[in-house]
């Protein structure tokens, strides 16, 4: 081997060690990926450990629309639920009627309006008020004669010219031609109408102040007497109907306190039980019962499903918080409490509830602060947190 030999050789070991040396410290150096892995993790570590917090600042509870409340003692009542239907208030539903027959000239009212006591809602064109008005007008001019005749006896009878037994003839005319003419007044008035004059026309008046929830009458038809033509009633207060199995009626009394609750919404009132039926249905078994309620706007419309809880008694509770407080999370009772982060959930056993508000036996002090309305908001954000970590 000549030197020229022996020197290519050295050349090439060289950079073998040159090439091997660096894939040796490549291969030690963590890829860019890892470290980003790694911090990842770390960050989640992080959360992890920050005692389930689940963050809302001020301005988000409050663009969230959470109600915060402090958990304290509440008087708790007990209750019976039954099923019942807002109704009417027959005492203040009047169906109206035209009182006689005729034809229908004009109609100003219409389904739904709300009228005043007096207010015109029909005209018709009767022959019976026609009638009616023609036997006024003759009692009218009846009296009239009569008074006059009654004045000439008088006279007569005074100047010794005629008899005392024409005086007194004059004078029970007079009396019946006045009994004649009250008779034909109230006759008028028995139809809605009164005075004299020739007009065939009956105004069908509001007989006080209400809303028309029926209407039966158009334009040119012709109606009967006694045909309801509008159905008007005052929804300034309704009746919940109540059915009352025959097992609760010596709980169920008149004067008992009551909460009307809403199927369809959140909306409750209250209420006392004014009055009990004496009779227990056949096919039923049971009793209907009636709670008088204030309506005002209008809210309870007639034909709603309601609950209808009767009060049994009441009793103290030393915490308790809102119904809407209460969430469900992993299949454990929760209320999410106030803490300086925002809010920590917090595992509670729960006791008697009367609809409104629920009483927390264990896992909650009073005067913790608590969400309320709204409280689904931490839920939902407290689920994709959680999905966000996994």
């Amino acid at each position: 081997m000549n030197k020229q030999q022996t020197k290519v050789i050295a050349i090439m070991l060289a950079v073998a060690l040159a090439i091997a040396a660096l894939v040796l410290v490549r291969g030690r150096a963590p890829a860019p990926d890892e470290h980003a892995a790694e911090s990842t993790q770390e960050e989640h570590v992080g959360e992890s450990e920050d005692h389930g917090v689940i963050r809302f600042s001020d301005a988000q509870v409050q663009a969230a629309g959470i109600a915060l409340i402090d958990a304290g003692p509440m008087q708790m009542e007990t209750f019976l639920r039954m099923p019942g239907q807002i109704a009417l208030n027959e005492d203040r539903t009047a169906h109206v009627t035209p009182r006689a027959a005729g034809a229908v000239e004009s109609v100003p009212a219409n389904l739904g309006d709300r009228v005043r006591k007096g207010d015109v809602l029909a005209v018709i064109a009767s022959a019976d008020v026609a009638a009616q008005r023609g036997a006024l007008a003759a009692a009218e001019r009846r009296l009239a004669y009569a008074r006059k005749l009654h004045a000439l006896e008088k006279t007569l009878w005074e100047e010794q010219v005629s008899a005392r037994q024409d005086f007194l003839k004059a004078e029970q005319e007079l009396h019946e031609a006045e009994i004649a003419l009250q008779g034909a007044r109230q006759q008028l008035q028995a139809l809605g109408t009164g005075g004299g004059g020739s007009s065939n026309r009956l105004q069908i008046r509001a007989p006080f102040d209400g809303i028309i929830v029926e209407k039966h009458i158009a334009l040119g038809e012709v109606v009967g007497a006694d045909t309801r033509v509008f159905t008007l009633t005052d929804l300034s207060t309704v009746w919940a109907d109540v059915v009352v199995p025959a097992k609760d009626l010596g709980i169920v009394r008149v004067g008992t306190d009551a909460v009307i609750r809403s199927i369809a919404s959140e909306t409750s009132a209250p209420g006392k039980v004014s009055f009990v039926s004496s009779l227990v249905g056949e096919a039923s078994r049971s009793a209907t019962a009636r709670v008088v309620l204030a309506n005002p706007g209008a809210a309870w419309r007639p034909g709603l499903a309601v609950n209808v809880d009767v009060v049994t008694g009441s009793s103290q509770a030393a915490v308790a918080v809102p119904r809407e407080a209460i969430q469900t999370h992993d299949g454990r009772q929760v209320v999410y409490r106030r803490v300086k982060e925002g809010f920590a959930a917090q595992p509670v056993a729960t006791g008697r509830s009367d609809g409104r508000f629920v009483e927390i036996t264990s896992g909650l002090r009073a005067g913790e602060r608590v969400a309320a309305a709204g409280s689904f908001a931490i839920k939902a954000e407290q689920g994709k947190g959680e999905a966000d970590h996994h």
